[in-house]
C-alpha cells in the first residue's frame, strides 16, 4: 500500500465520520461553533497521532490477551495530556468543550485504528494513517460547525454577521446537526464517484479494446482460411491427427 494512500484513506475514501460513522457522538454535540470544531478536531488528531506511534513501535511487544487494556492506558495519558494543557493553556475552549475531552479515552475511531492499523503496520504507516483520519476528522468538524455557526447563530469565530431575527434556531439544535451532517455524507458520496470514473473509463477501454483485437483476429483467420483453403485444410487435419492420437 502507498504511502499517499495510507494519508488519503481517512480524508476521503475511509473517512471516519463520512464513511465509517463512528465518534458521531462527540462530532455533533461540539460542532456549534468553528473554535469548538477546530479544537476538539486537533485534539483527537494528536491523541490519535501519539497513540498509533507508540503502539505500532510497541506492537510486537504486547501480548494479544492484554493488547485492549494496553491500547486504553495508552489513548487515556495522552488524552490526560491534551486535556490538562489545554487547562492550562486554553481555559475557555477547555470549559466549552467539557466532558468531550475526556470521552476521548472511548472514541471508536482511535481504538478502531489502534486496533486494525496501528498494531499490524510500522511506526510510519501508523502516523500516516492517524494523519489521515485526524485531518478528514477535523475537516468534517470544522465544516458543519461552519454551517451551524452561521446559520443557527449569525456569526462565524464567534464575530456576528447576521441580524438575530434572521437566525434559523434549527440548524443550533441537534436535528440540524444531523441535517448538515447527512449534507456532508452526500457530499462525499458525490466526491467519490467523481473520482471513481475515470477508473471505469479506464477499464471499458481496456475492455472494449481487447475484445476488439480478438473480432479482428477471428476475421484475419476467417479470411485466410477463404483466400488459402488448402493451408485451412491442412490445419484441420494436424488438429485431427494431434486429437486421434491422444
Amino acid at each position: 500500500m502507498k504511502k499517499l494512500d495510507i494519508f488519503t484513506n481517512g480524508i476521503i475514501r475511509s473517512n471516519p465520520l463520512l464513511v465509517l460513522m463512528i465518534g458521531l457522538c462527540s462530532s455533533l454535540a461540539v460542532t456549534t461553533n468553528v473554535f469548538n470544531g477546530l479544537g476538539m478536531g486537533i485534539a483527537m488528531s494528536f491523541v490519535i497521532v501519539m497513540s498509533e506511534l507508540i503502539i505500532s513501535i510497541f506492537r510486537r511487544l504486547i501480548p494479544s490477551d492484554i493488547r485492549i487494556p494496553v491500547f486504553i492506558i495508552v489513548i487515556a495519558s495522552f488524552t490526560t495530556i491534551v486535556d490538562l494543557l489545554m487547562q492550562a493553556f486554553l481555559p475557555a475552549l477547555s470549559e466549552s468543550l467539557g466532558l468531550f475531552i475526556k470521552l476521548i479515552v472511548v472514541n471508536c475511531i482511535i481504538m478502531g485504528r489502534v486496533e486494525s492499523f496501528a498494531s499490524k503496520q510500522p511506526p510510519v504507516n501508523s502516523v500516516l494513517d492517524a494523519l489521515g483520519m485526524g485531518i478528514g476528522f477535523t475537516i468534517v468538524l470544522v465544516a458543519i460547525s461552519v454551517v451551524r455557526e452561521i446559520l443557527g447563530a449569525g456569526a462565524f469565530a464567534g464575530n456576528h454577521l447576521i441580524d438575530e431575527a434572521y437566525h434559523i434556531r434549527f440548524f443550533a439544535n441537534a436535528p440540524g446537526g444531523f441535517f448538515v451532517f447527512g449534507l456532508m455524507i452526500s457530499l462525499n458520496m458525490l466526491i467519490k464517484q467523481m473520482m471513481n470514473k475515470p477508473k471505469k473509463k479506464a477499464v471499458s477501454a481496456t475492455l472494449s479494446s481487447s475484445t476488439k483485437t480478438e473480432k479482428e483476429e477471428a476475421v484475419k483467420a476467417k479470411i485466410e482460411a477463404a483466400v488459402n483453403p488448402s493451408n485451412a485444410n491442412t490445419a484441420e487435419a494436424t488438429g485431427n491427427a494431434a486429437q486421434e492420437d491422444k
